[in-house]
Parts: C-alpha cells; sequence; structure tokens
C-alpha cells in the first residue's frame, strides 16, 4: 500500500497493515506523510510529508522486490506526492488500483489541500480500478450538493465512475440516514447495495482506511469487486465492533 502514518495506530498504513495480515495477506507499506495528532492542542493535526524521491525511492524497492499487480493508495497529501505515485502507476500494468481518496488533510492549509484535491482527480483517480469514497468525498467528488439518500449516494457513485475508475464503492457511513449502515457499488453499469445494521451513531477513526485495505486484500486473493466488496464490509463491521478507546476524542477500529 501506499499511505501516510499514524502515529496512533487507529489509521493510516497502521491499519492497512493490521488488515492485511488479518486476512492473510502479505503487505509492503509506502509511506507518503506523517500525521501525529497533538494532544497539547486538542489533538490536532501535525502533517509532515515525506520528500517525493524518499517515495520514489520507496516504491522502487517494493515492485523491484516482488511481482506486484494490486495496490491500495491511501492519504497522498501534497501535488509532489501525486506527481511521484501517478509516474509509479504509469510504469506497470496493475490488475488492481483500490484508491481511498483522502480529499482533505486537517492539517494543511486550504489552498494546499485544494490543489492536492485537484491533482489527484487529475493523476490517480482515472488510473484507479476501485474507489472507495465516504460521503463527504462522495459528494466533492461527484460535484452533487447534499447527498441525502441511496439514491443520491447511488447517482454520486455513476458520477465518480465516469471521472475514469472502473468501479466505485461510495460509502454512506453513520452520516447516511436510517438504521443500516449503506454502501453502494456501482460496475460501470449495475448498481449493487450492501446493508448491514449501525454499529454506533459516531465515526470511528480508520473505518475507511480498513475497508478500503480489506477490499485489496481481498482482491489480491482473487476475489472479483462484488465478492471483495462484501467481505471487506463486514470485516470493517468486526473492526468497529472491536473499536478501541483512549485519551483521544474518539474512538479506533480494532482489527483481529
Amino acid at each position: 500500500m501506499i499511505a501516510g502514518s499514524e502515529a496512533t495506530g487507529g489509521a493510516g498504513i497502521q491499519t492497512d497493515l493490521k488488515t492485511f495480515q488479518e486476512l492473510g495477506t502479505f503487505g509492503l507499506g509506502t509511506i507518503t506523510c506523517i500525521v501525529s495528532f497533538d494532544p497539547k492542542n486538542d489533538w490536532g493535526h501535525r502533517f509532515v510529508p515525506v520528500d517525493p524521491q524518499v517515495i520514489a525511492d520507496q516504491i522502487e524497492a517494493a515492485t523491484s522486490a516482488y511481482d506486484l499487480d494490486v495496490v491500495k493508495i491511501g492519504m497522498l497529501g501534497t501535488p509532489a506526492t501525486i506527481d511521484v505515485v501517478a509516474d509509479a502507476l504509469a510504469r506497470q500494468s496493475w490488475r488492481h488500483v483500490v484508491l481511498d481518496p483522502v480529499l482533505i488533510c486537517k492539517g494543511q492549509e486550504p489552498g494546499a489541500a485544494l490543489d492536492t484535491d485537484q491533482a489527484l482527480r487529475a493523476k490517480v483517480l482515472p488510473r484507479a480500478t476501485v474507489v472507495t469514497p465516504n460521503l463527504f468525498e462522495a459528494q466533492i467528488l461527484s460535484g452533487l450538493d447534499a447527498i441525502e439518500s441511496v439514491d443520491d449516494l447511488a447517482e454520486a457513485a455513476r458520477r465518480i465512475g465516469a471521472q475514469g475508475p472502473r468501479y466505485v464503492l461510495a460509502k454512506g457511513g453513520v452520516e447516511l440516514p436510517g438504521d443500516d449502515a449503506v454502501d453502494v457499488l456501482f460496475d460501470g453499469d449495475e448498481i449493487t447495495v450492501l446493508r448491514a445494521p449501525k454499529i454506533g451513531s459516531e465515526r470511528v477513526s480508520g473505518a475507511g482506511c480498513t475497508l478500503a485495505a480489506a477490499l485489496t486484500a481481498e482482491l489480491a486473493k482473487g476475489a472479483s469487486v462484488v465478492d471483495a466488496a462484501r467481505r471487506a464490509k463486514e470485516f470493517t463491521g468486526a473492526a468497529i465492533a472491536a473499536r478501541v478507546s483512549g485519551h483521544l476524542p474518539f474512538d479506533a477500529v480494532r482489527q483481529g
């Protein structure tokens, strides 16, 4: 996977590797940025990008060491990082590129965040075979004014699919009204609706990372996208149910 490091272990590359291990896959990690919450400043984000050449070196090492054909991409963080990752994706063919489109990092200035969002859409989104936006990301990427129903979420998935990715797994999470956590999978033609009862009413850190990583692991093992999405949703639900609490103002998923 290509993702950021999150020091408290509830998201990012730490969560990806734990998910891969639980699902019986061998994970390799390229770190794009370091996010560490600041306990002295209301647990705000401290965001430090990794030098682009260091990112390129990590990708070179991973792709030289093994014949890789499935990759999960999480937080990239800067346009320079996106350039490096897009170049790496173009150097070889991939059976699956799973993109968890982390659009905003709270440690970035608004202008820098917008530049990153635009670069992600232009250079990485079209290369993805599967993209897994949450409700906020689906709204931004689709251009919809609001997503308030399953039909809205399905329309958002269709609009995102028109931008290049073969599959869109748009996640309703706890924010979408109703008793169920609803995700929709668009395969370019049809919509498949995935439902499970909501577990609590608050977001849990790392749920999106876990779902995208679980999806990637199942795809690496040969599952179809729809089967991988179902298994990933089940795995993520279990990780949310097993959530851990600490001194942070939110809970974090726990795999296994």
